[in-house]
């Protein structure tokens, strides 16, 4: 489990043989779960001046593979400890869509991303409500009918990746958990046509 605030950005040292190499300070123990660019991954190894971890088949099918590519920087948050303060959401590290950034737009003291998404994540997405990007937990601001919307204040854009991102990059998304938790639920239900967002949103909040 992550939180979504980002704890290190990281070159890529190397990709191969499904094995990730990231140099960095950061020391985990064997076995530790580490996401990377919100993908959680499980550290197999170490070398001088950083560590490997391993991606399984299915996992390089469900992420933006192209950003983990030599050279490319990444996001790396460590799990949560139970004594850890929540400043972000419960993430999960379980990558559950791909992005792609349409428009960027600063104004005035924030910048407008707008993320191009599939039908299918974005029947997951609530107005106000949680997303991880990249493993950055943002908050939506919008929802339309093909993308949404995310206001980024200039902290969060200059400390993490966001300021190189350009418009067509692919982004990793992970839903929040408690509102695909509840669509999982009412999958199948009579009452799942009826639904609203605000009967979504009623329920979320409820948690």
């Amino acid at each position: 489990m992550f939180s979504g605030v980002i704890h290190q950005i990281a070159p890529i040292k190397a990709f191969s043989r499904n094995v990730l190499e990231i140099s960095s300070s950061y020391r985990p123990e064997l076995g530790d779960s580490i996401a990377v660019n919100g993908a959680c991954l499980t550290a197999i190894g170490f070398f001088k001046g950083g560590f490997a971890l391993e991606l399984s088949a299915h996992t390089q099918e469900q992420i933006a593979l192209e950003n983990y590519a030599l050279g490319e920087r990444v996001h790396i948050e460590p799990a949560l400890r139970l004594d850890s303060r929540l400043d972000g959401h419960f993430v999960q590290g379980h990558i559950d869509g791909i992005g792609t950034i349409v428009a960027i737009k600063p104004s005035a003291n924030q910048v407008c991303v707008e993320v191009q998404a599939s039908a299918d994540f974005l029947q997951l997405c609530i107005p106000k409500g949680s997303i991880a990007l990249d493993g950055v937990s943002l908050t939506l601001s919008e929802v339309h009918a093909h993308s949404f919307t995310l206001t980024i204040i200039p902290y969060t854009f200059e400390n993490t990746l966001f300021a190189t991102y350009k418009t067509g990059r692919r982004v990793n998304l992970e839903s929040d958990m408690l509102v695909r938790s509840v669509a999982h639920l009412l999958k199948g239900s009579t009452h799942h046509a009826k639904s609203t967002w605000q009967d979504f949103d009623h329920i979320v909040m409820g948690y």
